[in-house]
């Protein structure tokens, strides 16, 4: 990198401060960034200067010419949950005959085929902690999906293997492995939060704790299952904290060598319990999220891909946030409940994020999970 490149980088309308440009040329450098230099970064609002930089350092690690999506399905299988989230409207309790459901097979097998008939590859399929629920459950129909279906499974939080776990009286290893062994091909990174046990008391704490969740991914990889890893910020954590969340998967990662990307959110507010905690004038903006996503590629030097989360910020923020540090828009998202029920609703169709990407002047191109190529949209 040259030091014309280099300050071309580090110049914003307003000019970087000292302290955030010393940041910015050690990223681009090659060097670690540590938790106050991340720290520097969020508080200092630089989201120009510092989103150029995020996006030179995705150039360099991913080709800086392709955008990547996914077609998959987001499939709960059931909203019935014991773990009482205050960030979550999603969730009944279980006992709840109106609105509590578990969808049965012939329901789920629906749902795979109208995905496939499309060029979808994924199912992405997460749920409650149902009470009810063991590992044969899990099992049985995984079996029975991959026997009918040439689908990818990427199933099932940390937090739903630890609660599977326990229901039925397994470790966490041997949980996994029979997951594994009955189709389970990969884990999504719900659950995560804030990896600060002092949030998760407040927002969740009837569910894994950070040690837990991050064990969780650690077996997974050891058992060569590849996962994702996520963070839904913007509630009643510190930017301290948000930095020590991507530090603990940094770390996981170093480790493993099993995350294959990062995905970031706002918290949603409506509909649930925690907003009563979350001032209307400290929940985060557009410039929150673009910021975040641009230090969240700038800190985690080890995670190759960081997905935009069009669906939280919408598809113009969405296509924004692939000039901030985004390689990849992330799913088309057939069917999702979760945040629905929180009050923000966005569709999409490969079509209209093929467009999006073109509109950038990049190609796009349809993956699988694995980030393995299914087709190029030239």
């Amino acid at each position: 990198m040259t030091s014309r490149l280099s300050n071309s980088l580090l110049q914003s309308p307003s000019g970087s401060s000292s302290a955030v440009a010393e940041v910015l040329a050690k990223a681009l450098a090659g060097e670690r960034l540590g938790d106050e230099d991340a720290a520097t970064l969020l508080r200092s609002r630089d989201l120009v200067a510092v989103g150029r930089v995020a996006n030179e350092l995705r150039n360099r690690r991913t080709d800086p010419e392709r955008v990547t999506f996914i077609i998959d399905r987001n499939l709960n299988y059931t909203n019935v949950c014991v773990t009482d989230c205050d960030f979550c409207a999603f969730y009944r309790s279980p006992g709840d005959r109106r609105e509590g459901y578990l969808l049965p097979k012939p329901v789920i097998f629906k749902k795979i085929e109208e995905t496939l008939a499309i060029g979808g590859t994924g199912l992405l399929m997460q749920g409650g902690h149902h009470p009810d629920l063991g590992v044969e459950y899990y099992e049985d129909l995984f079996r029975s999906i991959k026997a009918r279906y040439p689908i990818h499974l990427h199933a099932l939080s940390p937090s739903e293997v630890q609660h599977i776990a326990r229901r039925s009286k397994l470790t966490i290893p041997e949980t996994l492995t029979r997951l594994r062994d009955a189709g389970l091909d990969s884990l999504p990174g719900g659950g995560a939060e804030i990896l600060v046990d002092r949030v998760r008391e407040i927002i969740a704490p009837k569910k894994t704790t950070s040690d837990e969740w991050l064990d969780v991914m650690r077996q997974a990889h050891r058992l060569g299952m590849s996962t994702t890893a996520t963070m839904m910020y913007g509630h009643v954590e510190t930017l301290e904290e948000r930095v020590e969340h991507m530090r603990r998967i940094r770390e996981l990662q170093d480790e493993t060598r099993g995350f294959r990307a990062f995905i970031s959110w706002t918290y949603q507010d409506d509909g649930n319990r925690l907003g009563a905690l979350v001032p209307v004038e400290q929940r985060p903006t557009s410039f929150d999220y673009l910021l975040t996503q641009a230090v969240s590629r700038l800190f985690l030097d080890n995670v190759d891909h960081i997905q935009s989360s069009w669906v939280t910020q919408g598809m113009k923020i969405g296509q924004v946030a692939l000039e901030f540090g985004a390689d990849d828009m992330g799913s088309v998202m057939i069917e999702e409940n979760v945040v629905s029920a929180a009050g923000t609703t966005h569709r999409t169709s490969a079509e209209e994020l093929a467009h999006l990407i073109r509109s950038l002047g990049k190609i796009p191109v349809q993956r699988d999970t694995l980030y393995r190529d299914v087709r190029v949209w030239n």
